[in-house]
Formats: C-alpha cells, structure tokens, sequence
C-alpha cells in the first residue's frame, strides 16, 4: 500500500478549494468545535451558518492561520496549512512579478469593517496595500488602481479616496475592504458575518459585490452568517453548525426548503417569512 504525502489530502482534487477534515477546537476544557469536516468546491460560494456562540468564527480563524486546532486538518488549493508557512495563490491572473505569485492564498473580511481597516490611513493607500506588499508595482501606478477599485465598489474616489475610515458609514468601509480584498485576488475568501451590522439597503449592495466576486473573478467563498435569509441570496452550498457540530449540509435551496435535522428546522421557522423563489440580491439593491 502507497502512503499518501502528508502535506496532501486523499479526499481532495482540482474542483475542491477548501477542505476542513475532522477539526476539534477547544478553549480550555470547553471544546467548541467537534469533528467537523466541510468543503468549497473552486468557483462557488459555501456558508456555514449558526447562532452566536456555535464555533462559527473559531472555524475561520482556523481556516486563516490565526488558531491552532486541537485536531484535525485543513487544506487550502490542496495544500496542509500546518505544512506550509504561508499558502500562496494557485490561480494564474496578472504577472506582477515573483511576490506577486507568492501573495497569500486565504484572506478574510471581518464583521466590523472599520476595525480591520488602518485608522491612519487613506481609502487609497488601503485598498492598494496588496501591491505595495506583494509587488514593486509604482506608487502611482497603485494609487490609479486603487481608484478604480474604489470605483468599483461604489465608492466615489475623487471624493473619499483621501478620507480616513473614521469619516466613512459602516458600509462604506465594508466596501473598501472587498476593493482592497479584489486587489489581492486571493483564491478564497472568508467572509465572518460581513453584513451583520449593515443596513437592509447596504446589505444588498455588498452581497451583490460578493456575487460578482464569484461569479466574475472566479473567487471562492465560505460564507458565515446567523443568517439563514442572507446565506440564501448568496450561497450554493450551506452546512448548518449547531453547538460546534455540523448537524446538516447540502445544496442551500434543498436545505431551506427540505431541513432534516430539528435545529435547521427551528432556525428557518425564526426567518419572518420564505418566497417559493430563490432570492437574487440584486433586486434588493
């Protein structure tokens, strides 16, 4: 029998770009995480839903490097995370040069956007921050892109590109981190309840922005939410997560309308209500 490399996973293969297998996280005694195994398949959009306190955001810091699991393992474009010190992209895109192709693989947009943005910075100078890092591209070079990517997401450069993130919304500053997150055009994306503390309004416009992320730059998602309503409008898969154990998983339309487990049944009978049709974000914007 041929033993299987370590840094690979036997269950793995082109289509897959993230794979959670077996993990088991603990805080002290309490463990938070039981033996969970999840999947993004390349291109598409996975959500992990739950309440507050159901080892949601443990699961990401995981995925991130940020947290060390009790066990279990965690692939990433087919590569270990625990035997890589960074994993690097493994899409082909834009040659910047050599750390260009070495810029990391996995980024993340936090719940509070204002939080994961530079105080003392300008919008420009953040959105541009993976080219200042990864490459030896000109400062005026990055500042043009950081424009149009600003531009991109709504934000109008010529006013706010100069602000700081203190003197932007909550949803302006959501916006700016995806523009700096599709500068850095890293292959998955971790998206830790992204528009929870959003207006209804803005959460449509940045879940469009999500949409097109996917369905325009290829990019790969895990989505996390307590939100089944908006897991809906975004995602394709869904693994529902109850007290660190995921309960059920499938294609999201079959989940919400078909649940099997008592808990996905009780989370989509606190939803207000269903429409028989799946949502597009897009008719909310």
């Amino acid at each position: 029998m041929t033993d299987i490399p370590s840094s690979q996973s036997p269950g793995l293969n082109d289509s897959t770009e993230l794979r959670v297998e077996r993990l088991t996280c603990s805080y002290g005694h309490h463990t938070v995480v039981h033996d969970v195994t999840l999947e993004v398949p390349r291109g598409t959009c996975a959500a992990l839903v739950g309440e507050s306190g159901a080892g949601k955001s443990t699961i990401a810091r995981v995925i991130t490097g940020m947290q060390k699991p009790d066990s279990g393992r965690v692939f990433v474009a087919g590569r270990d995370i625990a035997q890589n010190r960074q994993i690097s992209v493994s899409r082909h895109g834009e040659d910047l040069g050599p750390r260009w192709a070495r810029r990391p693989a996995v980024q993340m947009i936090f719940q509070d956007p204002i939080s994961s943005l530079n105080p003392a910075r300008a919008l420009a100078d953040i959105v541009a921050e993976p080219y200042e890092i990864n490459s030896d591209m000109p400062c005026d070079e990055r500042r043009r892109r950081a424009h149009t990517l600003l531009e991109q997401v709504g934000i109008d450069a010529d006013t706010y590109a100069d602000a700081r993130p203190g003197e932007i919304s909550g949803g302006q500053a959501q916006r700016v981190a995806i523009a700096r997150v599709i500068a850095g055009a890293p292959d998955l994306l971790i998206c830790d309840e992204p528009v929870s503390s959003l207006d209804v309004s803005v959460q449509a416009m940045v879940l469009n922005l999500f949409a097109d992320l996917r369905d325009k730059e290829g990019m790969s998602m895990l989505f996390i939410s307590h939100d089944l309503s908006v897991v809906r409008m975004i995602s394709d898969t869904v693994a529902v997560l109850d007290e660190g154990t995921i309960v059920e998983h499938g294609d999201t339309e079959d989940v919400i309308h078909h649940p099997r487990h008592p808990y996905t049944q009780r989370l989509i009978a606190s939803v207000p209500s269903w429409t028989h049709s799946r949502h597009n974000p897009k008719n909310y914007a």
